[in-house]
């Protein structure tokens, strides 16, 4: 069962009051749960407490994962070096085409699209017959549907699940394998803006990057603000991890579907990928006492 409406109440709740640091009962009784049931629910969606998932999120836990991803960047981003995290860009493959190319093919460009769920709300995704070229968070369909034709006002417009948007949904249901080789997205950007997505794939999950450590990475050490602008315009939603950049100081800064959505996405991963750590520590632990 997806409690993401939930645990987004929850969150917006914690960081309107983060100064006060409401406690569990507190915040069970603003989304009109008791305690208990509060627990179950934010732990069946989170893989952990509600407890364990706020350290996740503190100031203080970012800027030591910051610090981490500062010291690992260089290998992270030339060999992806990730631990047991998943790092998107063995998933996912980014072909380029000018804002021009899209321009002029004008009413020849179909774009098919369909409705999805996931652990972080309800998204639209469309592509074209390259690939992905948009991915968007919605909170209702209409709206959903207005911004896809605002955003390609002259494309021609079908709605009809294809396989990549299953790719998609098998992506966010960790069951997507290399073996099913790569979700392909077919983006209009310049190449500035497509040059920060690709770096983008290269920060594993459970990982943090700042503004300026991604300028860095494509060697322009003064462009943080323009790089803040791509990721702004960053038109695919989680496959380009844009919700794993954050403030230098370590605040969530903002996210275009919503920052308690960037929370809950940055507390999802972190809980998963720690997750993961502690299963491969177990099974080699086995490994060497058999």
């Amino acid at each position: 069962m997806n409690h993401y409406e939930t645990v987004a109440k929850a969150l917006a709740y914690i960081r309107q009051h983060a100064l006060q640091q409401p406690s569990l009962d507190e915040v069970a009784d603003y989304v009109h749960l008791s305690p208990q049931h509060f627990q179950r629910v934010f732990s069946e969606w989170a893989g952990v407490s509600p407890k364990k998932f706020l350290q996740y999120l503190s100031l203080q836990h970012a800027k030591s994962i910051l610090a981490q991803s500062a010291t690992l960047q260089e290998a992270t981003f030339e060999t992806g070096l990730s631990g047991s995290s998943r790092l998107h860009d063995l998933f996912v493959s980014i072909e380029g085409i000018t804002p021009g190319q899209f321009k002029s093919m004008g009413e020849q460009l179909q774009l098919k699209y369909s409705f999805g769920t996931c652990q972080f709300g309800n998204y639209v995704v469309a592509s074209t017959d390259k690939g992905v070229c948009y991915l968007h968070f919605y909170q209702h369909p209409e709206q959903a549907l207005q911004e896809l034709r605002q955003a390609w006002p002259k494309a021609n417009l079908v709605e009809e699940q294809t396989s990549m948007h299953g790719q998609v949904s098998d992506f966010f249901d960790n069951s997507f394998s290399e073996g099913n080789g790569k979700i392909k997205l077919h983006l209009s950007g310049t190449p500035f803006q497509l040059k920060v997505w690709e770096a983008l794939l290269r920060i594993p999950e459970g990982q943090l990057c700042s503004y300026a450590s991604l300028a860095r990475s494509i060697n322009q050490p003064t462009a943080s603000r323009a790089v803040g602008t791509a990721i702004g315009s960053n038109p695919i939603a989680f496959l380009i991890p844009c919700h794993r950049v954050i403030k230098s100081v370590g605040g969530i800064g903002e996210y275009r579907w919503g920052s308690e959505r960037k929370m809950a996405m940055i507390g999802w991963e972190a809980a998963a990928t720690k997750a993961g750590e502690q299963q491969r520590s177990q099974y080699e632990l086995n490994f060497l006492s058999s």
